[in-house]
């Protein structure tokens, strides 16, 4: 017998468009500038395991490409993103069934593989600490040897504020917000130690522990936003820092450079905080919950955009997580 939520999750995956329509990718080998669009407008471009998988891939193709120099990364529609495809992951939130998680891996349900089961403390830990592997779609950007620049609108949420914490770059239209829903539900992401450190641990913290969203304007005066402007004006800005960083020094210049940041990053301690950060994620079955809004069966049964809408509600208007909640407030 089928459960409510897998059939809910199973229903949710079917209307995700194979990863090479939803992740485009586009070069120009005359100005060395690659183009990734998450190209998801309806459902805020929201990230399923194969476009996250077919992502890093197109990082890797990039970072070894000699016809690309600067990557830019964008997506159609009103937003950059709203963070992972939560239905599509029913099932491993889900404490009555836990599905095989194989596909994040790369392997196929038929080669024969069996997945840890569901009550073990590898069914997650074995996830969340393939999440700290830049292979696999979280971190891609940390191995990336060329420039990156993220063109931030809108909601910039969870998987896609990963991407804002290891990116280079960051050029954003000023109604831009930024910050991680799961600080709400869960109360910690695969990216801390690194927001903590480009956003500095005071500010970090109040992302934390109120779990708000910061505006565009608040993040360029933490130095986490290079540039804000009007969304009209967000492409040309874009483009103005990508020509800019491609007509600069040479390639391999640029890779010097990025192997010197990268050692930089690393003796802070990046890489130890992705292992830290899935030690913690590994963990959430154990923590006793005090009737907060949590992703389990009662969240997906009563429907998860109502769950998190009545949730958001509880908190002030300037702190919502909605921006329809924030204008009704207004």
């Amino acid at each position: 017998m089928v459960s409510a939520t897998t059939a809910g999750a199973a229903r949710a995956a079917s209307k995700i468009p194979p990863a090479e329509e939803a992740v485009l990718y586009e070069k120009d080998p005359k100005t060395k500038i690659a183009t990734i669009t998450f190209n998801r407008p309806n459902d805020l471009n929201a990230m399923s395991v194969d476009m996250r998988l077919r992502y890093s891939d197109l990082v890797h193709r990039a970072n070894v490409d000699d016809d690309v120099k600067v990557l830019v990364i964008r997506g159609n529609g009103k937003h950059f993103g709203g963070g992972g495809d939560l239905p599509e992951q029913a099932d491993m939130l889900s404490a009555d069934s836990r599905a095989s998680l194989l596909r994040e891996f790369r392997i196929g349900e038929d080669e024969g593989v069996k997945y840890p089961a569901g009550d073990t403390y590898r069914y997650l830990a074995s996830l969340v600490q393939l999440y700290a592997n830049s292979n696999f779609g979280n971190r891609a950007l940390q191995d990336f040897k060329k420039i990156s620049i993220l063109e931030v609108k809108g909601y910039c949420y969870g998987w896609h504020f990963y991407q804002a914490a290891d990116v280079d770059l960051i050029v954003s239209s000023d109604d831009a917000l930024f910050g991680h829903p799961s600080f709400r539900y869960v109360g910690w992401a695969p990216r801390m130690w690194q927001w903590a450190t480009m956003m500095g641990l005071r500010k970090f913290q109040e992302m934390v522990f109120t779990g708000r969203p910061f505006t565009a304007n608040e993040m360029k005066e933490l130095h986490f936003v290079n540039s804000v402007v009007p969304r009209d004006q967000l492409e040309a800005e874009t483009m103005k820092y990508a020509m800019a960083c491609a007509n600069c020094r040479p390639t391999d210049t640029v890779v010097m450079q990025k192997t010197f940041f990268e050692v930089f990053k690393q003796d802070q301690g990046e890489y130890k905080g992705s292992i830290l950060a899935a030690w913690l994620e590994s963990m959430l079955g154990q923590v006793k919950n005090e009737d907060q809004l949590t992703l389990g069966d009662e969240t997906f049964d009563k429907g998860l955009n109502n769950a998190v809408k009545d949730n958001d509600s509880l908190f002030p208007p300037d702190w919502r997580l909605s921006m329809s909640g924030r204008k009704k407030a207004e």
